[in-house]
């Protein structure tokens, strides 16, 4: 598709690389050859420019790193952190052309960007946050997992082996994005946004040069595609599983909350090509790319479970018992919030979802009016457990590290 314009349902016009059009299908990961045939059918411009994004990672990153895949870990850490934290621009003295042009592109804020627009969805976060993690574990992060994206977390154990400290790692960047002014050059949120752009890319190559990774099948590891998709998940699909558990919220504060959202996938080096513009574009690209997607496999179904069942992990939850009993609450929420088709896709505990959404609703209203009147409630432990995974994110550490995976098994990866 290279000289070609690819129309959005817009009417506006994006440029996917890769491929003409009479070659795309030629060169489609055989897993999504049968999506893609189906996509075209609802939208065969939006259908071929996620498919051509399965094998586009992120140009500049993969440079960077393949060019210091010689340096050790540590010295990498000091050339990212010197960058990066400390703006130390003669620290890129010796460093190679890939990672002076990377860290230049760091710096552009492109022009459709207006901080004072995310004041709204930056009140709106913080408002709801009691319903947030929620909505993310028990809807967004599921749904993300039914994808191939699967694939890459699956192989390299992250979730499996360390999902307590990789949930808390992305209910800590969601906070920082949504703190006033966390997406300024100097905010932690702009910060943790360039440190996810990196393991990305590191664990691109990692991943890529294994034998592990089909890439006929596949496509690239962790593709542009899947982070196009996955910030359309963080953005219009959290908003609509957040409203589905009782949250409130005006158009201004939605838009800013998607404005916020669109500039941190830049931030993250999602091509312009495969980054939404607004929620309508959005849903638009989710629905598309759902369809291209092929059926959740067996590493999805794996993944999705060991999601849920470190949610309770992440609140203090140890007691085996109370483990079991909030993990079946939260795939009871889960399958009301993403369908019983999916949920049996992946394999969830049978149950009816009917009803589950009215409920949790009216319990966290009558919540909110004992608490007004000074009242302790007396509803379901469970419930207000779920709803508290939000304020359970605090890291270890404190500080931001720049250190990297150094292996695509993460029980063999030094800690980063």
């Amino acid at each position: 598709m290279s000289g070609r314009h690819v129309p959005t349902h817009h009417g506006e016009a994006r440029s996917p690389p890769g491929a003409t059009e009479e070659k795309l299908p030629a060169i489609i990961p055989t897993d999504y050859r049968a999506g893609y045939e189906k996509a075209c059918e609802l939208a065969p411009e939006t259908a071929a420019n996620y498919v051509a994004h399965t094998l586009i990672g992120d140009p500049l990153a993969d440079a960077m790193m393949e060019d210091l895949s010689g340096v050790s870990r540590q010295e990498q850490a000091l050339l990212f952190q010197g960058a990066l934290l400390e703006q130390d621009w003669d620290s890129l003295t010796d460093a190679p052309s890939s990672a002076k042009e990377f860290f230049e592109d760091t710096e552009k804020v492109p022009d459709w960007v207006d901080f004072d627009s995310f004041l709204p969805g930056i009140r709106m976060f913080h408002r709801n946050s009691h319903l947030i993690l929620g909505a993310f574990v028990g809807g967004t992060l599921v749904e993300g997992f039914a994808t191939n994206i699967s694939k890459a977390f699956f192989i390299s154990g992250r979730v499996r082996d360390q999902g307590v400290r990789r949930l808390r790692q992305n209910n800590r960047h969601m906070i920082e994005i949504f703190m006033p002014d966390g997406l300024t050059r100097d905010g932690d949120g702009w910060k943790l946004s360039v440190r996810i752009r990196l393991v990305h890319a590191q664990l691109r190559r990692l991943l890529g040069n294994s034998d592990e990774w089909d890439h006929e099948a596949w496509g690239l590891p962790i593709s542009s595609a899947h982070l196009g998709y996955a910030i359309t998940s963080f953005s219009a699909r959290l908003l609509d599983h957040m409203k589905h558990l009782g949250a409130k919220y005006s158009d201004e504060e939605r838009d800013s909350f998607m404005s916020i959202w669109r500039y941190t996938g830049h931030v993250m080096g999602i091509p312009t090509s495969i980054l939404f513009r607004d929620e309508e574009d959005a849903h638009h690209l989710h629905r598309i790319g759902s369809v291209c997607e092929p059926p959740p496999s067996p590493e999805s179904i794996v993944m999705a479970h060991a999601l849920v069942n470190s949610a309770p992990l992440v609140i203090g939850v140890s007691d085996p018992p109370e483990r079991r009993k909030l993990a079946g609450y939260v795939f009871k929420v889960s399958r009301a919030l993403i369908g019983n088709t999916l949920a049996d896709q992946l394999k969830y505990p049978p149950g009816p979802s009917y009803g589950t959404l009215f409920i949790f609703r009216m319990q966290g209203r009558y919540k909110r009016l004992l608490a007004s009147l000074g009242r302790k409630s007396k509803n379901d432990p469970n419930l207000f457990r779920f709803v508290s995974l939000l304020e359970a994110s605090v890291l270890e550490e404190t500080g931001i590290s720049y250190r990297l995976p150094d292996h695509m098994y993460s029980e063999e990866s030094s800690q980063w």
